[in-house]
C-alpha cells in the first residue's frame, strides 16, 4: 500500500456491496490498493442509505446463488438510475443484466477456475491496454447471453457469450469473472481502469489519510477522559497504541498483560523496545498464575479463546482501577479500551456479511457481556498489509512493523489440549529454536509467520539414545499469506526444515517428531486452534 503524502482533497469513497461472496473483502482490498478508499455494504442495505454515505463508485461483488434461485440476494434497480458508476463482478454482473432488461440463463454453461478471455473491443474503457486473450477466474453456473440494451459487448469466452459489458453514457460496467484475485491477470488493470476512467476517481487515498482521519475521530470521541490499550507486543496492537497516542498523547496508557502464554523473550521486548520507540506510558501486569489457573482442565480451542478474553478484560479492569487512583488529582476517567482488531479478525468471527462464526478472536468475539469500556479499533477496518503501512508512517521501528503475526491468545491457541506450565515451557523452547533458524536461513520476510504448536494429547513412539521413547509431536505450519483471508503452505528449504527438526528433537525434552502442515486455508485455518 502506498505511503505517499496524502493530496488536499478528501479522499473518495467507494462501496463494495456484499452478496456473500467468498471475495468481498479482496475487492476492498485491491480498490485500496488502487489508492481509493473503500466500505464494505451489505446487500439488505437499502439503496437509499447508499446513495446517503455518498459514493463515487459500488462495486457488485460476486455471491454462491443464483440470480433465480428462491431467496437469493436482489438490488434495487434504482441503483442503475442514481447517475453512480456501478462495476459487477460476477453475481453482481448478473444482477445488473437481469435488472437491465439483459438475459442470463441457467444453461449449465458452467465455468470454473482459470478461464481464457477474449477481448472483443480492446479500445474500451476497461480492456484498453490489455490482451485480447487472457486468462481470468471464473466461478459461475448461470451465464449471460444478451446484454442490455445500450450496453456494448466487450469479451466473451467459448462457453459465455457475454463475458463483459459496458454503457459509457451510464458509466455502468460489468465482467463475468473475478478481477479481484491473482489468476485475472490483468484484473487489477480493470479494475483500475473502472476507478479512474469509469467513474473518474482521484487515486489519493494514503495512509496518511488514515491516520488523519483517525485522530481526529478519536480525538473528539475521548475528550479529556483516559484511555488504556491492551499490549501484546505484536504489530496490531504496537499500531493501534501508536495511534491513539498520536491523538491523545499521555491521555493514553498501554497495558502488557504477561499471561505466561507469550514466546520466549517476548516479555523482555516489549518492555524494552516499543517503549524505547513510542515513549508510550506502559503498565506491566505479572498474571501469569491467573490465566493458568483459569485454564487448567480446559481443552476446547473456543472455550480456552473465551477464557483468555474474559480474563484481559478483568485484568484490564483492574489496571483501570489503578490507573485511575494513580491519576486521581485530574479527575480524569477511564473510560476507552483501545484495541488492535483487523478486518480479517471481524470477518472471522461472524462480522461480515453472511460470515460464518469460524472462531471467536480474542479482540472481537471473545469480550464478556458487561464490558465496563468502550472500544476504540482504530484498524478495525484495515488489512495486515495496510496496518504495517500506518505503523511505518507513525514511525515505528522496523523490528514492530514487520513482526510476523502472533494471536493474542498466545501459546495457549497452539497446544492442542490442556495448557500447563510445562506444555508452555516445551513449546516455548521449540517455537524459539524455529524462529532462531527461519531468521538465519533470511526466510523472516519471505513467509507470513510459522506458527509452532504441540500436540500435547498426543504421544508418538521414537528412538532416542537406543532406547524408546514416548513424546509428543511438534507441527510446523509455515504459511505464505497477504492479508491472512487466504494462505497457502511456505515451501521452506529441506535444509531449513532438517536443521529445525534436528535441533528440536535433540535440545526440548519430551519431544522426539516434528511434522510439517502442508495444508492452505481454505480448508484449514492458519491457527489450529
Amino acid at each position: 500500500m502506498p505511503v505517499s503524502p496524502a493530496s488536499d482533497a478528501a479522499p473518495d469513497t467507494v462501496l463494495v456491496v456484499d452478496f456473500g461472496a467468498q471475495y468481498a473483502q479482496l475487492i476492498a482490498r485491491r480498490v485500496r490498493e488502487a489508492r481509493v478508499f473503500s466500505e464494505i455494504v451489505p446487500s439488505d442495505m437499502p439503496v437509499a442509505e447508499m446513495l446517503a454515505k455518498n459514493p463515487a463508485a459500488i462495486i457488485l461483488s460476486g455471491g454462491p446463488s443464483s440470480v433465480y434461485a428462491e431467496g437469493a440476494p436482489s438490488l434495487d434497480a434504482s441503483l442503475f438510475e442514481a447517475g453512480i458508476p456501478v462495476f459487477g463482478m460476477c453475481y453482481g454482473f448478473q444482477l445488473m443484466a437481469t435488472a437491465l432488461g439483459g438475459t442470463v440463463d441457467n444453461s449449465g454453461a458452467r465455468e470454473y477456475g482459470r478461464t481464457e478471455l477474449s477481448v472483443s473491443k480492446p479500445a474500451s474503457t476497461l480492456f484498453e491496454g490489455t490482451p485480447e486473450e487472457q486468462q481470468v477466474w471464473m466461478s459461475h453456473g448461470d451465464a449471460c447471453s444478451a446484454a442490455p440494451a445500450g450496453f456494448d459487448v466487450t469479451a466473451s469466452t467459448s462457453v459465455v457469450p457475454v463475458a463483459a459489458f459496458e454503457n459509457d453514457e451510464k458509466k455502468l460496467y460489468g465482467v463475468q469473472y473475478h478481477p479481484e484475485v491473482l489468476h485475472s491477470t490483468h484484473g487489477q488493470q480493470v479494475l483500475e481502469h473502472f476507478l479512474y476512467r469509469g467513474a473518474g476517481i482521484e487515486p489519493n487515498w494514503t495512509t496518511g489519510n488514515v491516520i488523519e482521519e483517525q485522530v481526529e475521530e478519536i480525538r473528539a470521541r475521548v475528550g479529556t477522559k483516559r484511555a488504556i490499550c491492551g499490549l501484546s507486543g505484536g504489530v496490531d496492537s504496537a499500531v493501534a497504541a501508536a495511534l491513539v497516542q498520536r491523538a491523545i498523547g499521555s491521555q493514553l496508557t498501554c497495558v502488557y498483560v504477561d499471561h505466561g502464554l507469550m514466546r520466549k523473550g517476548e516479555t523482555e521486548q516489549v518492555e524494552k523496545d516499543f517503549v524505547a520507540a513510542t515513549g508510550v506510558q506502559l503498565k506491566v501486569v505479572d498474571a501469569s498464575e491467573r490465566f493458568l489457573d483459569a485454564l487448567a482442565g480446559v481443552s476446547d480451542p473456543e472455550q480456552k479463546r473465551k477464557i483468555i478474553g474474559r480474563e484481559f478484560i478483568r485484568v484490564f479492569e483492574q489496571a483501570q482501577a489503578e490507573i485511575v487512583a494513580e491519576n486521581a488529582a485530574d479527575g480524569a476517567d477511564v473510560a476507552f479500551l483501545v484495541q488492535g482488531t483487523l478486518y480479517p479478525d471481524v470477518v472471522e468471527s461472524g462480522g461480515g456479511t453472511g460470515a460464518a462464526n469460524i472462531k471467536s478472536h480474542h479482540n472481537v468475539g471473545g469480550l464478556p457481556e458487561d464490558l465496563e469500556f468502550e472500544l476504540i479499533e482504530p484498524l478495525r477496518k484495515l488489512f495486515k498489509d495496510e496496518v504495517r503501512a500506518v505503523g511505518q508512517e507513525l514511525g515505528l521501528p522496523e523490528e514492530i512493523v514487520q513482526r510476523q503475526p502472533f494471536p493474542g491468545p498466545g501459546l495457549g491457541i497452539r497446544i492442542v489440549g490442556e495448557v500447563t506450565r510445562e506444555r508452555l515451557d516445551l513449546l516455548r523452547e521449540a517455537d524459539a529454536i524455529a524462529r532462531e533458524e527461519l531468521t538465519a536461513a533470511g526466510l523472516d520476510r519471505q513467509i507470513w509467520q510459522c506458527p509452532v504448536v504441540l500436540l500435547a494429547d498426543v504421544r508418538s513412539v521414537g528412538v532416542q539414545g537406543d532406547g524408546r521413547t514416548y513424546g509428543h509431536p511438534i507441527v510446523l505450519r509455515p504459511v505464505s499469506s497477504e492479508d491472512a483471508m487466504t494462505a497457502d503452505w511456505s515451501r521452506l528449504p529441506y535444509e531449513t526444515l532438517e536443521r529445525i527438526s534436528t535441533r528440536i528433537t535433540n535440545e526440548v525434552a519430551e519431544v522426539n517428531r516434528v511434522v510439517l502442515d502442508v495444508t492452505s486455508k481454505p480448508p484449514g485455518t492458519i491457527e489450529w486452534e
